[in-house]
């Protein structure tokens, strides 16, 4: 059985402290080694994994640690809360374009909208997001999505990039939200990231969706080092876990672990051309 990790910051561990708090997070875990990680997540069945990078230095870890992995990739990406620091440092985007170009990049983001938090202006957020899309579309890469609380406003700039000739490819990441958003999301091919979110939300509708998203269109990721699914809520998430996700997803949704596990990850395998 092989398990793929679709969305992971283990570029982090074992880091020095910096303005996303992703390291000191991964050292609340101890004397944290990405080789352990690694090792304990092949041991689970995980033999690939997406390192996603948050802003210009997280994407650039993130290349350089995949450079030196054989089974991780990375996505370069200027997450929503983030994108305050980017308006307008020209700079700093050519770098960050640059950066995507390297053979180790297979995706562009984390990158979106995010209403929950107010990070950053909602019209920086916006521009930023343009950017990243248009550079997805400049390199032919498939692009991260993260988005929350902002359905509303994503899917009139996802439209008005997307169509027949000149589609977009992507997954939704971390998906929690309606099933009239889900299907919209479904409609345009894009795939659905599920994480260990699945495992905890008390939400009966949230619980349907995750029921209701074609197995075509789903893959699973753990959002390493956050999210850590039931029973290890608490504890700092690894890649390892994806087989814990991937348990629970065959209980509610009836279907075989083969089916599953064999399904998602020739989804993400496709969907990064890996």
């Amino acid at each position: 059985m092989e398990l793929f990790d679709s969305h992971c910051h283990i570029q982090s561990a074992g880091q020095p402290a910096d303005e996303s708090g992703i390291p000191e997070l991964w050292a609340k875990a101890g004397d944290v080694n990405p080789d352990d990680i690694i090792t304990r997540a092949e041991q689970a069945g995980v033999t690939r994994l997406i390192c996603v990078g948050c802003d210009l230095k997280d994407s650039q870890l993130a290349v350089s640690f995949a450079s030196q992995q054989p089974n991780c990739w990375a996505s370069v990406g200027l997450h929503p809360h983030e994108t305050n620091r980017y308006l307008g440092q020209a700079a700093d985007l050519d770098q960050f374009k640059a950066l995507a170009t390297a053979p180790e990049v297979v995706a562009i983001g984390e990158c979106g909208l995010d209403y929950h938090y107010d990070h950053s202006p909602k019209a920086t957020q916006t521009e930023l997001l343009k950017f990243q899309i248009e550079l997805a579309l400049e390199l032919d890469l498939p692009i991260v999505f993260h988005i929350r609380e902002a359905f509303a406003d994503f899917w009139p700039i996802f439209e008005s990039y997307h169509n027949s000739a000149q589609p977009l490819r992507g997954v939704v990441h971390s998906f929690s939200d309606s099933s009239a958003n889900l299907e919209r999301a479904v409609s345009a091919g894009l795939m659905i990231g599920v994480n260990g979110i699945a495992t905890f939300t008390k939400n009966s509708d949230q619980l349907e969706v995750y029921r209701q998203i074609p197995v075509e269109n789903l893959v699973l990721e753990t959002d390493a080092p956050f999210l850590a699914p039931i029973p290890y809520r608490g504890e700092i998430c690894e890649p390892r876990h994806i087989k814990t996700i991937a348990e629970y997803l065959v209980e509610l949704r009836g279907e075989s672990m083969a089916t599953l596990a064999t399904a998602t990850t020739n989804n993400a395998r496709r969907l990064f051309g890996l």
